[in-house]
């Protein structure tokens, strides 16, 4: 009996918005509302050129006047910025001895869909890791950033200087919904007894998720940490704006004849911007920035209010 082949178990056009859900379903970022799919992000990822720029209305400013019969109102205007998100264009391909044992189950177009959707997961956690470096090595950011690490006797992560990170946004900071953290700053908290568990519903389906003051934890060992120095990460909801795009061929199955390879292709145009701090794209050089490229300070440049931008760099040591 012949083997069962990528092709004969993958439908590209049920395969892919299979893919898209399911990357969403096991994303902590998207469960947490870290990240939210925002429809005219979909809309925008769509329109074509590396660059999406989304002017906005600045807020109305300026003392009100007393009303008098002898001096008239000062006309003042309204101001406009704008916003830029860059068009991540990235892809993988995989051939059919990574997924043999996938082929192997009931199921193997939902095996397979989930080992892709498992991996896009992880890597767009990475891809937001990579942009929040560039992000905060802009100077302008320095306002959303609350650095303990050389305070004497005050320099670890606790209750207390977590509350003093909130604050730096202000009267914003009650939309804070996720942390990110490495998973030693993780451990640091479990032993001060400052992290929950809880049983949470997200899309019909029970999720265990950890919250420390509230606020769902997500552990990454790529959280930044140098001698000691850790850097949390702290988010208001829907701080991290997501659209989906439309590649070409976003599903392309193929074969290597001369290897006797089934290959599987996924191919993703999406955004992952972070609200308020526009892509410079001063240092790119393909079609589309690398993680590298997007940790490049030269690619960031802040345009909304500190407050607004609803992300808190937290760089503490632990006990």
């Amino acid at each position: 009996m012949p083997a069962t082949r990528i092709a004969d178990v993958i439908v590209p056009e049920v395969f892919n918005p299979y893919v898209i859900q399911r990357t969403a379903e096991l994303s902590a970022l998207v469960q947490s509302g870290i990240v939210q799919n925002d429809p005219l992000f979909n809309v925008l990822a769509t329109k074509g050129g590396r660059l999406i720029n989304m002017p906005y209305w600045n807020d109305l400013t300026g003392d009100d006047e007393v009303l008098s019969d002898a001096a008239p109102l000062q006309v003042t205007n309204i101001t406009a910025g704008q916003d830029v998100a860059a068009l991540l264009l990235r892809g993988k391909a995989w051939g059919v001895n990574d997924l043999a044992k996938a082929l192997s189950g009931d199921d193997p177009m939902g095996a397979i869909g989930d080992l892709v959707a498992n991996y896009w997961s992880r890597r767009l956690q990475d891809t937001l890791l990579s942009t929040l470096a560039g992000v905060f090595a802009d100077p302008n950011m320095a306002n959303n950033v609350h650095d303990i690490s050389a305070v004497a006797n005050a320099d670890t992560i606790n209750a207390s200087t977590f509350a003093d990170a909130q604050q730096m946004l202000g009267d914003a900071k009650d939309r804070l919904t996720g942390v990110m953290m490495h998973s030693a700053t993780e451990t640091s908290l479990i032993k001060q007894g400052l992290l929950t568990q809880e049983l949470e519903t997200f899309n019909g389906q029970s999720v265990r998720v950890k919250r420390f003051n509230g606020k769902r934890v997500i552990v990454d060992d790529r959280c930044p940490v140098a001698n000691d120095i850790y850097t949390t990460y702290l988010f208001g909801e829907g701080a991290i704006a997501y659209g989906d795009g439309q590649p070409p061929v976003p599903t392309e199955m193929g074969r290597n004849v001369l290897q006797g390879e089934d290959i599987l292709v996924n191919r993703k145009h999406f955004l992952l911007h972070p609200r308020g701090v526009a892509f410079q794209d001063a240092a790119v050089v393909g079609s589309s920035p690398t993680n590298a490229e997007l940790a490049n300070a030269a690619n960031w440049s802040r345009v909304y209010e500190n407050k607004n931008i609803r992300i808190v760099s937290f760089i503490h040591k632990i006990a």
